[in-house]
């Protein structure tokens, strides 16, 4: 009996969520004329909105709707598209109309529907452009106006909070935001009085209990269970490293959220948690998960008391040290939105939201400043420690931190000054910025840690792809590289995305260049508009531009040409060739920001040719050479080689010159139009192998074959010649008494020829010596003829 009342009851619901949908299927589906019209009077709509003076929320909401409009607007083209190549392809089915001979009155009628369809469609498209239009204007005018209404927010300035005037300010509206505290109190305890029946709240205290369940035993024995379960099932360390790291922060952030979601389901059901109180409490419940997220991820990078589990490239001394600010920051930050939300809920006066940012921007400014002090002391002692693996070996840290004192000054010289909004912007900017920091950080360890040792030579899968599809190592290894290099730019393409949005910025990094953009409109010259707005924004695009050409190359040179397997002239090839094409797109991305399109840099280009024939010819030519040299690689890095008389090391190829290391460690640096156009020995091109060569004679009496076998064993000996080539040893000439003899032998490299040729001929001198047998060259005979008397005299 109770099988069938729960089926009943399932059938029932699912009946009750079902039947909307298939009523809504009788309705036949909106024609794109119903869509357009639909678009026109939503935009109607809209404009009549703006035309009123809307707060951010507001504002916001039209934002949205505009965007739904866009959408909608996406759906509409994409059909009538369809529509329109169907009666196009059915009019070119009936083809031209005849000239000669008159058409069937069918044809003519069937035509004729066919050209009033397709004008119809016709008409739906321009309207829908149209609608575009509006829909873009609207969307700009509300950027525009909240531009505007951001501008003035940050500069604004009121009373500094030195004066005695602020505080007198507080001091005067303090009675009426009391009453209205008294009153938002008495309200919500009115609603709960209402509602609560008198019995006692069992619901809240199962919903404190679960809550305190959740905030300790659960989250410790859920941190406890994921490092155990890590351990012993995740692959490799740098895996269950990052793993375990990614879980304390999921972990740290759901446990509190859960934990007062609970607390105020339990609050609602026993009637203790009014209307009135819900939107404060709602706020608490974001302060404690985005507080959460904030210590949890401190605690996942810094890591107190696991060395082998921390992600940071820190000692203990300095995550211990560390560690006390996510801490903090998690305090601050729920305690900025728990005010936020209680001035919104209970009404405060201008004068007490002023105070309360004034004192959010004022414990922000001061955690900065305590960090950067906490990080300064950390790389004095990093300096003085020549074996500390720390960050002050990076040079963008010392960048970073100068920046955030400049900030940290100029935003506690700002809230002195009265510019509490600014102040406090700049503040939660930084805050932000460094919670954005860590997370990105964390998700890009963990997705390069996943994808490189998920697709490697040595994983299963890596192994399972070897095996069965016969790809070499070496690929599998670098498209793991490639994927992480994908997928953490992808992550730092969103980073960047979201790093304005929770300050007001609803069109993301365009919106931040709009704002640029707007400083000022400037002068037009030659069709370009220049602007010191548009300046700043060229400067600004160029510096992020070099800054991810710097960045691409050196994850190229460290991480993803290593697991090519090239060898050092390929990698060094390839990475100059891709570290100029960089740059060069970060300079033409620049230029394009300023308003110079492609052909104008190409007119640019093409008047600059005529300098670059004459006064730029010599730097061209080399050039041109260097690009050459990495193409054909003539000669590569560590190859052996005589320029002239100087011979030595190849070090560096780059596009202009060459470095060459010469045996004295001096360097010499030779134009790669010399290494093109002039004769260059290469000893190392197409072998590695140095040859050692032996001459000398003996005399004629001594035995051939006896000399013969002591210069082979005189090369077997030493330890530098090769067994393979084998040695050999000739009769190179029988001249004046004495024969002689030309050895060859080889070793690893030409470098390693010099000290071996030695060590034979040492060798060899004191054995012909111990045999009796004298070595040397040919000897030079001089005779005095004298001439007879007859030839004297004629």
């Amino acid at each position: 009996m109770l099988v069938r009342v729960l089926s009943a009851s399932l059938i029932f619901l699912a009946l009750a969520l079902l039947g909307p949908s298939f009523a809504a299927d009788d309705k036949p589906a909106p024609t794109p004329a119903d869509i357009i019209k639909s678009i026109e009077r939503e935009l109607n709509a809209l404009d009549t909105a703006l035309n009123q003076k809307v707060d951010s929320a507001k504002q916001q909401g039209l934002r949205d709707r505009v965007l739904r409009v866009f959408d909608t607007l996406g759906g509409l083209f994409v059909t009538l598209n369809g529509q329109i190549e169907q009666v196009d392809a059915r009019l070119e089915g009936l083809g031209p109309p005849p000239t000669d001979v008159e058409e069937a009155p069918e044809i003519l009628k069937q035509r004729a529907a066919l050209g009033t369809e397709r004008a119809g469609l016709d008409a739906i498209f321009k309207r829908a452009k149209l609608a575009e239009v509006r829909a873009k204007q609207l969307l700009t005018e509300m950027d525009r106006t909240s531009v505007a209404e951001f501008s003035e927010k940050l500069s604004a300035r009121i009373a500094s909070p030195l004066a005695p005037f602020f505080w007198q300010q507080i001091i005067d509206a303090y009675p009426r935001d009391l009453r209205r505290l008294e009153l938002y109190v008495e309200a919500g305890w009115t609603q709960v009085m209402a509602k609560w029946d008198g019995a006692f709240p069992w619901p809240a205290v199962l919903g404190l209990v679960a809550a305190l369940v959740l905030l300790i035993p659960f989250r410790y024995g859920a941190l406890r269970l994921g490092r155990r379960f890590l351990i012993e099932g995740a692959p490799g360390h740098r895996v269950r490293r990052s793993a375990y790291a990614v879980w304390r922060v999921v972990v740290g952030t759901l446990t509190p959220m859960l934990a007062m979601i609970a607390l105020g389901q339990g609050l609602r059901w026993s009637g203790l948690l009014p209307d009135q109180w819900s939107g404060l409490f709602d706020a608490l419940t974001t302060a404690m998960a985005f507080g959460g997220l904030a210590a949890s991820l401190g605690g996942a990078l810094l890591m107190p008391g696991a060395p082998s589990w921390r992600l940071a490239a820190l000692g203990d001394a300095a995550a211990d040290r560390l560690i006390l600010v996510p801490r903090l920051l998690a305090v601050f930050t729920a305690l900025g939105i728990i005010l936020v939300a209680f001035n919104r809920e209970v009404g405060t006066s201008p004068q007490a939201v002023m105070a309360t940012e004034a004192l959010t921007a004022f414990l922000y400014l001061l955690l900065i400043g305590f960090c950067l002090i906490v990080i300064a002391r950390l790389r004095t002692a990093w300096a003085g420690n020549e074996d500390a693996q720390a960050a002050s070996t990076n040079a963008w840290l010392g960048t970073v931190t100068l920046f955030a004192w400049i900030s940290v000054t100029v935003a506690f010289v700002a809230l002195l000054s009265g510019y509490i909004a600014f102040s406090l912007f700049v503040a939660q900017v930084i805050t932000w910025a460094t919670v954005l920091g860590c997370a990105t950080y964390l998700a890009m360890i963990a997705t390069d840690d996943v994808a490189t040792s998920l697709f490697s030579r040595e994983s299963p899968l890596g192994r399972t792809f070897v095996r069965a599809l016969g790809i070499r190592g070496s690929a599998v290894d670098q498209f793991g590289v490639i994927l992480s290099g994908l997928l953490r730019v992808a992550l730092a393409v969103m980073a960047i995305s979201m790093l304005i949005t929770p300050f007001g910025a609803g069109g993301g990094i365009g919106t931040l260049f709009g704002r640029i953009g707007a400083l000022g409109d400037g002068v037009e010259i030659a069709g370009i508009s220049i602007s010191f707005g548009g300046i700043l924004r060229a400067a600004l695009v160029l510096v992020a531009g070099l800054a991810a050409a710097r960045l691409f190359t050196r994850w190229l040179e460290r991480t993803y040409l290593p697991v090519t397997g090239w060898d050092d002239s390929g990698r060094n090839s390839f990475g100059l060739i891709t570290r100029y094409v960089a740059l060069s797109l970060a300079v033409i991305w620049a230029l394009a920001s300023l308003g110079i399109g492609a052909e104008r840099i190409a007119l640019l280009l093409s008047a600059l040719s005529v300098g670059i024939g004459f006064g730029l010819q010599a730097i061209t030519q080399n050039f041109v050479s260097g690009l050459i040299l990495l193409a054909e690689r003539p000669i590569k890095i560590g190859d052996l080689i005589r320029v002239g008389t100087d011979e030595g090391d190849v070090k560096r190829i780059n596009v202009r010159s060459t470095e060459i290391v010469l045996p004295d460690h001096s360097t010499l640096i030779v134009p790669n139009s010399e290494l093109i156009t002039k004769t260059v020995l290469n000893k190392t091109l197409a072998s590695p192998l140095g040859r050692v060569q032996v001459r000398f004679s003996v005399p004629l009496e001594v035995g051939p074959d006896r000399v013969r076998a002591i210069v082979l064993e005189t090369f077997a000996a030493e330890t530098a010649i090769l067994e393979n080539p084998k040695p050999v040893v000739f009769i190179d000439d029988i001249a004046d008494g004495r024969i002689m003899f030309n050895g060859f032998a080889h070793v690893a490299s030409p470098r390693a020829s010099y000290g071996a040729r030695s060590n034979v001929l040492m060798t060899l001198l004191q054995r012909f010596k111990d045999e009796g047998i004298e070595i040397g060259t040919t000897p030079q005979r001089m005779e005095l003829v004298t001439l007879p008397e007859a030839d004297k005299s004629g």
